[in-house]
């Protein structure tokens, strides 16, 4: 990989990682005021536009784009990531921004806890060790026995695990289906159980908040091109890092537009947090194995 593909990569995940944020931004004001079934379904209306979009301009077209030799943890993994969507955003209404976004980012570390007993790699102790200073991170954030641990407190948590267990999934498949073959499975089978959940859901919008979900789910498709686009020009291990930058950017969106604030608990918890990812993500591309 050369220096130019990788400062291309970082710029196009830094891209993927702010729009990303922007969408959390708008999701939340949306779901603070419409059921949070409905705007997931509509989001993923577009997304399915999108990614039938894609599998038709690639080789093999739709036909493709549907042959999985996984069916079950395709639909498995879509379904996941329809809940994990749905729960965040719900996160986001109860904690806001800031301390949502700064529990989630553990998923890296879940990933790689979970990868020994789902995928059957060996994790080493190092990043046992970081794995376990993460945590600790994340009892700092939530502070168990203060004011910030709350049942909602679990709710990132919880949408973080399922982050975590979707994306050992996608990496279970692809050593059989492509990477359009399993975005395709997720797009599609995300938006039929949300449209046969957010039908039931379904409230009139403003004017207003019609122009916001357009925004929304134009953002949603511009990320995932930016990701798209990144994966393809540099490795994976080199611009995952960058992915960290959501953070901050949904903590100045939470604090400018929704009035959040950052308790110096949170900040402190995600430092340790995040450098504990960064350091598993290291390990992981030095040895290759742990």
């Amino acid at each position: 990989m050369t220096d130019q593909n990788f400062r291309q990569g970082a710029l196009l995940m830094t891209g993927a990682a702010f729009v990303f944020a922007m969408q959390d931004g708008i999701s939340r004001h949306l779901a603070g005021a419409y059921n949070v079934y409905m705007v997931v379904m509509i989001r993923y209306w577009f997304f399915a536009l999108f990614v039938l979009a894609l599998a038709a301009r690639n080789p093999g077209g739709i036909r493709g784009a549907v042959r999985t030799r996984h069916p079950a943890l395709q639909i498995t993994r879509g379904l996941l990531l329809a809940a994990e969507i749905c729960v965040m955003v719900t996160a986001f209404t109860l904690l806001g921004l800031v301390e949502s976004h700064a529990v989630f980012v553990c998923y890296p570390l879940l990933v790689a806890a979970l990868s020994g007993p789902v995928l059957g790699e060996r994790v080493g102790w190092r990043r046992w060790t970081a794995i376990g200073i993460g945590f600790l991170g994340v009892l700092v954030i939530l502070q168990p026995g203060v004011r910030v641990f709350a049942p909602a407190a679990l709710i990132p948590l919880a949408s973080a695990f399922m982050f975590a267990l979707y994306g050992l999934l996608t990496r279970f498949v692809s050593r059989t289906d492509s990477s359009s073959v399993s975005f395709f499975w997720t797009g599609i089978t995300g938006a039929v159980v949300m449209t046969a959940i957010g039908v039931f859901h379904w409230q009139p919008m403003t004017g207003a908040d019609w122009a916001w979900m357009a925004v929304l789910c134009c953002t949603a498709a511009t990320a995932h091109w930016l990701m798209i686009r990144a994966l393809e020009v540099a490795e994976a291990s080199a611009v995952q890092p960058f992915n960290y930058l959501m953070l901050p950017f949904a903590a100045a969106i939470g604090i400018t537009v929704f009035g959040d604030r950052l308790e110096a608990s949170v900040a402190v918890g995600a430092v340790i947090v995040v450098a504990a990812g960064l350091f598993t993500l290291w390990r992981a591309r030095k040895t290759g194995r742990g």
